[in-house]
């Protein structure tokens, strides 16, 4: 369904944009329609830009993603419209998705002008309900009030509900439960997995290691813009052979440890340690991990 191939993006930065920023290099993967892609990596790592890139929010600097076979980045006019009636996304803040001079339920308004025109009334009600019961959302409790009048996981609901009013294929999910209670982030996680249950790809993309291994089928680990793991969940968790998913593994807080003892073993960041990393070998079934050090990609 969605393939990544050997995506690079670079970003103009220093005065006049006269230098360059390296911020994804050569990321290759799929999603495959019922699969959930766990895509983890610290803060700067790549994440929310290649998400961006599936969404043509940012073009591609080199390499090409295409979706049923077609490269997005040649959609334009009805073609790009027909993409994002399969592709959405839902990211990290729930409150900036929303103008608070407008209730919430616009972003369904909007879409319905956009997608349903011809829908009459009691048609276009009945779909927007099951869309919200998909959803565990009772349309009198969510309709017809502002933002500020309802809870972030009712909004990021909302927006994931507004997502499968289209019958949407994948999901681009960037960060969507890092600022929702605990209660509400296993109910959202709960849903994503029902929703996957239905064949609706999903590419969830997280800082949290906890959260990519509750709800994925495989996990990739993203660091300084380059995958350096990439395997079926388990394999990767049971079985982590780079050293900087070994260290991100071992920086999990543990219940029953103080931080001191798990920082004593840690030692030295093996970001600082290990600068580059090369291609991906397959070192067992569905498992891949990155050689050694090698010269600097370029774009």
């Amino acid at each position: 369904m969605l393939k990544v191939d050997t995506c690079c993006k670079t970003y103009r930065v220093g005065a006049f944009g006269g230098g360059e920023l390296l911020a994804v290099r050569d990321v290759s993967f799929d999603v495959a329609p019922g699969e959930v892609v766990a895509l983890i990596g610290e803060s700067g790592s790549g994440k929310s830009t290649i998400g961006k890139m599936i969404l043509r929010l940012l073009k591609v600097t080199r390499g090409f993603i295409s979706f049923d076979g077609v490269d997005i980045s040649t959609l334009e006019g009805r073609k790009l419209k027909e993409y994002y009636a399969d592709v959405q996304g839902v990211f990290q803040d729930p409150f900036s998705s929303y103008n608070p001079i407008f209730k919430a339920d616009r972003v369904f308004t909007m879409l319905r002008h956009e997608y349903f025109s011809g829908q009459s009334e009691s048609e276009w009600h009945a779909k927007l309900g099951t869309s919200l019961d998909a959803v565990s959302l009772n349309p009198g409790d969510v309709l017809d009030k502002y933002p500020h009048q309802l809870s972030g996981g009712q909004l990021q609901r909302m927006l994931i509900a507004r997502a499968l009013l289209l019958d949407i294929k994948l999901l681009v999910a960037d960060e969507i439960i890092s600022m929702l209670d605990a209660s509400t982030r296993i109910d959202v996680l709960n849903l994503l997995g029902e929703l996957k249950s239905r064949g609706l790809g999903i590419l969830f993309i997280t800082h949290d290691l906890n959260l990519g291994s509750y709800i994925s089928d495989r996990t990739m680990i993203l660091r300084k813009g380059a995958v350096v793991e990439l395997g079926a969940t388990e394999r990767v968790f049971e079985n982590p052979l780079h050293p900087y998913t070994r260290s991100l593994l071992a920086s999990v807080p543990q219940l029953h440890r103080k931080w001191g003892e798990v920082a004593a073993e840690l030692g030295t960041p093996v970001a600082d340690a290990h600068p580059e990393d090369g291609k991906l070998i397959e070192v067992e079934d569905d498992h891949f991990v990155a050689s050694g050090a090698s010269a600097r990609a370029s774009c």
